[in-house]
């Protein structure tokens, strides 16, 4: 099920140590039993309880290191405890040790973790992360937890052979470029080197071999599944060329006669030759490392130059303190601090460990110890792994949890189809899970609760509003005029869809989600700090204003009135873009741009999304002034995906997914400075080219001063705006659904939080007597 069920790598580093994720979407129904016994089956609340978590599809990757799912990750957090912890508004806890108490909701609530952390900026411009951890800390195995441990994962982090989804090792830590510097993968080596390579002074002819043998026969599986999955959801059927799988995938320009190498290759190509990233955001299921044979055995490092011994930034500093050394202020950093501490002991080898001797648990450029223990974690978490097995993991409470040992003794996590969550609980099959917060969803809870609410005596329901946001984009390029995507005529020509798009945004959302949903008005979820607020001075309905800057809208009009207000106005817009119009429809294009546009809607080709009714709305009301709008209702959401990373969409609907902090570098920094070659949401998706939006981006990053952010943050979303690259929608709600029969709903954790989930306090929950 390509991109929707992998994890965003930035976003992993940020949240993945603090907290479980909310699960993914599955693709089959394995059932829910392993032979144990449910807190349905088990006389509830006795030592043989369990309460049963109906979650996503498991890969068995169970490592704080290596998994990539969010349902594995689910399962590592649950074993595991993180170096700093968040609370209900998502910031992090700096006394951990004796406890924070911070208000929420107009309540005060006390933050525990197994750390303190003293921030210092220096006058160089440097600073410092100092910690001290938690005394009597032990893992499961009733293992001390020290700075040891703490080190040894930072140093797996930063290890030059990593290939995990974290993005620790890109922290601005002094030193780590450095200790990174001067080696290489086998894999990447042999790779950059060729197939036909003849200097085997780093490799044997016979490893040459063995290595492409093996990368090959995965480059043909890899491209196989993509068929595959082409094939299963109908964009190509049984027998076509691979040229015309490629097409449909974003690879329009290969031969007709173009082998399954051939698409393999081109795929690569587009990502500068990482396999890593081409893999990442190509793979139809199946990562291309999982599917090459002996992978480990081509993943050590290789000496290539000078590499520093060890990181002078990561600095033991006592038997229960440590500092990190940062060359430069970064926002983002304290997140991604957060790091899940693992046992030495068990992930690495006490007796490859000696500080003071640059010895860190394994041989630098070689984490075969750490991969040998990907399927069973080991940790300092609420709950022990036992087993997985016929989709279910088995684990039992950890009686060394630095929090006290859970009133609950047995949790299971359980891969069960998401249209059966809420007919597990009601059959007792399940006692908590996130379904996606529909309409049918909340018909279904009413109904099986006696009272017809969402809380009730079957379910009790908690909605929180999502770490998210759903928008319409645009790409400039591709959206233009005379290929000049800044000019005062591009923006517009894209101004006068956003307004078109915007006044039907409260029909749609209203219509999809009733009031499951709130229409924002800046491209920014409504759950951060940084999000402007109605009462906030220059506050803006989102393209309210024509093209003179004047007001679209007046209060008191009816919805007919605002849909006329908004054509005419668009009208304006078009006109302003160069558009010739006669009797009140534009009848011709400037050059560069167009009469027809298309917008892709992942609506599984029954218009099942919450900007479907938006864009037929829109397509009516464009049709009215001249401006034809094909809507694409794709099947397929790999199809939308691959054009967005190709650069080749003109509009779209989707979603962005939040971290706690706001920022803004991965969706809009583009790096014009140095030719606008920074990947991600700005160049593949909406190409904006804004030097003074790249400064301001930057700056933010730098600077620890919530309300200076705040403010820079502002003036980049009104630089977004003015781009008139992406409408923002709405902002959905996330719903928890619990067991009223069976769960003891007074223990539930209080106050469930976008950032503080059902799990913040699983310690104190219980099921009934």
């Amino acid at each position: 099920m390509k991109k929707t069920r992998r994890i965003v790598a930035s976003l992993l580093a940020a949240t993945m140590a603090v907290s479980l994720l909310a699960s993914c979407s599955s693709k089959k129904d394995t059932g829910a039993s392993d032979g144990t016994k449910t807190s349905g089956e088990a006389g509830a609340g006795d030592a043989t309880g369990s309460l049963v978590y109906a979650g996503g599809e498991f890969t068995a990757k169970f490592s704080a290191f290596f998994s990539e799912v969010v349902p594995d990750s689910d399962v590592v957090a649950q074993c595991s405890a993180a170096l700093l912890t968040q609370d209900r508004n998502g910031a992090m806890v700096l006394k951990g040790i004796e406890g924070e108490t911070r208000e929420y909701n107009g309540k005060q609530y006390t933050y525990k973790g197994i750390s303190d952390l003293v921030v210092t900026e220096n006058s160089d411009g440097t600073v410092y992360y100092d910690f001290t951890l938690k005394d009597g800390l032990k893992f499961e195995d009733g293992e001390p937890l020290t700075v040891d441990d703490v080190i040894f994962s930072m140093y797996v982090l930063s290890d030059p052979t990593y290939d995990g989804a974290s993005t620790f090792f890109a922290l601005p830590i002094e030193g780590m470029e450095a200790y990174r510097s001067g080696v290489d993968t086998l894999f990447n080596l042999m790779v950059k080197a060729g197939e036909n390579n003849t200097d085997f002074s780093k490799w044997t002819e016979d490893q040459q071999k063995k290595f492409w043998a093996s990368y090959n026969k995965a480059a043909e599986a890899f491209v196989k599944e993509i068929v595959d999955s082409n094939i299963a959801n109908g964009s190509n059927k049984e027998g076509d060329s691979i040229a015309a799988v490629a097409a449909n995938y974003g690879y329009p320009d290969l031969k007709e006669d173009a082998t399954a190498m051939d698409f393999f290759n081109a795929m690569l190509a587009a990502y500068d030759g990482s396999v890593k990233d081409m893999s990442s955001k190509e793979s139809a299921g199946t990562q291309f490392f999982e599917l090459m044979d002996d992978y480990n055995e081509f993943a050590v490092g290789v000496e290539t130059g000078t590499s520093a011994p060890n990181i002078t930034g990561i600095q033991k500093t006592g038997d229960n303190t440590f500092r990190v050394v940062a060359t430069k202020v970064d926002a983002q950093m304290i997140y991604q601090l957060a790091v899940t501490v693992c046992p030495l002991h068990y992930y690495g080898d006490k007796a490859q460990y000696d500080y003071a001797n640059n010895k860190f648990g394994f041989p630098k450029g070689d984490l075969s110890l750490v991969r040998a223990k990907t399927t069973k974690p080991v940790g300092a978490g609420p709950y022990m792994f036992e087993k997985y097995e016929n989709g279910v993991v088995t684990m039992k409470a950890n009686p060394n949890y630095f929090l006290g040992e859970p009133k609950i003794k047995n949790l299971r996590m359980a891969y069960i189809n998401q249209s059966d969550y809420i007919n597990s609980i009601i059959a007792g099959t399940a006692d908590v899970a996130n379904p996606s917060y529909t309409n049918e969803i909340a018909d279904a809870i009413k109904k099986a609760n006696s009272n017809g609410e969402v809380s009730g005596d079957k379910i009790y329901t908690v909605a929180v509003d999502a770490s998210g946001y759903g928008y319409v984009g645009i790409n400039s390029h591709n959206v233009s005029v005379n290929k000049e995507p800044g000019s005062d005529a591009s923006k517009n020509l894209r101004r006068a869809f956003a307004t078109i798009f915007s006044v039907y945004r409260d029909l749609a959302v209203s219509t999809y989600y009733g009031d499951r949903a709130s229409v924002i008005n800046y491209p920014i979820s409504n759950t951060s700090w940084a999000a402007p607020q109605p009462t906030d001075e220059g506050y803006e309905i989102a393209f309210s204003r024509d093209v003179n800057g004047d007001p679209i809208y007046t209060s008191g009009m009816t919805d007919e009135e605002k849909y006329a207000a908004a054509k005419k106005a668009a009208l304006g817009f078009f006109e302003a873009a160069g558009y010739k119009v006669e009797n009140g429809k534009i009848v011709s294009a400037p050059e560069g741009a167009k009469m027809e546009y298309v917008v892709m809607v992942p609506g599984g080709g029954t218009g099942d999304h919450p900007s479907f009714m938006l864009m037929t709305e829109s397509q009516k009301a464009l049709a009215d002034i001249g401006m034809k709008l094909t809507i694409n209702d794709l099947t397929n959401v790999a199809d939308m995906w691959n054009k967005l990373e190709a650069g080749q969409a003109e509009i779209w609907c989707a979603a962005w997914q939040s971290t706690p902090d706001p920022d803004m570098y991965q969706i809009y920094y583009s790096d014009v400075a140095n030719g606008g070659k920074q990947p991600g949401g700005s160049n593949d998706r909406y190409q904006i080219e804004d030097a003074d939006l790249d400064s301001m981006i930057m700056t933010a990053r730098e600077s620890t001063d919530q309300e200076y952010r705040k403010t820079l943050y502002k003036a980049c979303l009104d630089k977004i705006v003015d781009w008139s690259c992406e409408v923002p929608i709405y902002q959905r709600q996330d719903v928890t659904t619990f067991s009223a029969e069976r769960i003891n709903i007074d223990t539930i954790t209080p106050d469930i939080s976008t950032y503080y989930k059902w799990y913040g306090e699983i310690e104190n929950m219980q099921l009934k007597q």
